[in-house]
């Protein structure tokens, strides 16, 4: 078996020790002849299996009984309509903050419902920075304040949360979920598609808190994308395969030690690439240093031709999935909490030939 390192952005790398325990389950799941894939989701197995993510999830985060646990599909995107859909009527407002692509695509979506005040966008400098809480033009009313916590595509990541005097926090997570630990009193809601740090693409975790549910005011909501639909309740059948993958990786999360271990090891990781790419002007960070992403590392070289060869001799040595955003080129070596350390020191090693070779 042959395993390469692997930078991908999304669906991107998976524990081993996970996928080597779903491939050993895979066919007969737990002595019982048929896969998880094959059964009932409102057989025993499965229920468990869904109780299980939950609360492991639940004591990784550190929730209370204010907050529920979704499971849904659709993936981040959808989760774009069905916010304002659900808090956002004509006369409210709704403040978020503009870091990147996926911001611009939630914006987009939110101002089919209701007004929408961008309270920062650093489009200005092609995204390369996320704003200090004095930058902030909130509004005195708003329902909630949307930001993304770590953007993939430009390499820049909020080191805390943004300052809201109280206002809910909506926060698409999805490429820094359960990297580190979050203040959830400030949360209003906390979302993120799976396939980057939690397991592979199909679900969508959403984190909410109860008296945030209760200030759903719309009572004409279609049945699927009303929050109150999925509480307490499997609605319509999950995405069986990709909630029992999460479980998997939520264990595993918990016996490397939370999310306080995995703080340490994202830092330390990211470190070393940064560490590499300031050494000198060889390489070029895209993102300002105050808001450098631990999860996507972006950076550029002097030409496209030289970044081609990079990507290009990367490949040789079992690098795999360097090349950046169609949207921005260049280089981007996404470390997620399941990237492990030799992956890095090998990228890091190799920058260090390439420079040596074409410096």
């Amino acid at each position: 078996m042959k395993r390469v390192h692997n930078f991908s952005a999304g669906p991107a790398v998976l524990p081993l020790e996970v996928l080597q325990k779903a491939q050993a389950e895979l066919v007969d799941y737990h002595g019982t002849g048929t896969s998880i894939m094959e059964k009932s989701h409102r057989g025993a197995d499965y229920i468990e299996v869904d109780a299980q993510a939950r609360e492991r999830l639940t004591r990784i985060l550190g929730l209370g009984d204010d907050f529920e646990v979704l499971f849904l599909q659709g993936g981040a995107s959808t989760q774009f309509l069905t916010i304002p859909f659900n808090y956002l009527a004509e006369g409210q407002t709704a403040d978020y903050i503009n870091t990147g692509t996926w911001s611009k695509k939630a914006i987009k979506e939110a101002k089919l419902f209701g007004n929408v005040n961008v309270a920062f966008t650093s489009e200005d400098s092609n995204f390369s920075r996320v704003p200090g809480n004095d930058e902030l033009n909130l509004s005195p009313d708003a329902r909630y304040v949307h930001f993304t916590s770590n953007n993939t595509i430009f390499g820049t990541q909020f080191k805390s949360e943004p300052e809201t005097n109280g206002v809910p926090l909506v926060c698409d997570a999805s490429s820094d979920f359960l990297s580190r630990p979050v203040d959830l009193d400030k949360y209003g809601m906390i979302y993120a598609g799976a396939q980057k740090n939690l397991g592979p693409a199909g679900v969508t975790i959403v984190v909410i808190r109860k008296d945030f549910i209760d200030k759903i005011e719309k009572t004409d909501l279609p049945t699927m994308i009303n929050y109150k639909t999925h509480v307490g309740t499997m609605f319509n059948t999950p995405p069986v395969f990709s909630v029992y993958m999460v479980n998997l990786v939520l264990e595993w999360v918990e016996s490397k030690g939370g999310l306080k271990y995995f703080e340490e090891f994202n830092k330390n990781k990211a470190a070393l690439i940064y560490n590499e790419i300031d050494a000198d002007s060889f390489y070029r960070g895209t993102a300002e240093k105050a808001s450098r992403s631990d999860m996507n590392v972006c950076f550029r070289l002097d030409t496209e031709e030289l970044e081609a060869a990079f990507l290009k001799e990367a490949k040789s040595h079992d690098l795999d999935a360097l090349k950046g955003h169609r949207s921005v080129g260049g280089i981007r070596a996404s470390i997620y909490n399941a990237c492990p350390q030799e992956s890095v020191e090998a990228l890091v090693a190799f920058m260090k030939e390439f420079r040596a070779k074409n410096g």
